[in-house]
């Protein structure tokens, strides 16, 4: 899709120059860097609480080898 931005004259010179040190146009660069923009915003949005829940506590004491291996294997 062709449109029309109005650019700083000091960001077009940045611009033209990536461009050119990149070996790209400055339509790609400039597509570039606003899909890593809109990329980052995405990122961005806020994280949904988790579910939380009581266990009852543990069953078996983790730090003894022996009855874990009852727990699990029926020992």
């Amino acid at each position: 899709m062709k449109t029309t931005l109005n650019i700083d004259d000091s960001v077009m010179a940045r611009l033209k120059n990536e461009a050119a040190r990149r070996g790209c146009t400055m339509s790609e660069l400039v597509e570039s860097a606003l899909r890593m923009l809109l990329q980052a915003q995405e990122k961005k949005r806020e994280l949904l609480e988790l579910p939380t829940f009581r266990s009852g506590g543990p069953l078996v004491d983790v730090a003894d080898r022996e009855a874990l291996y009852q727990a699990m294997e029926g020992r």
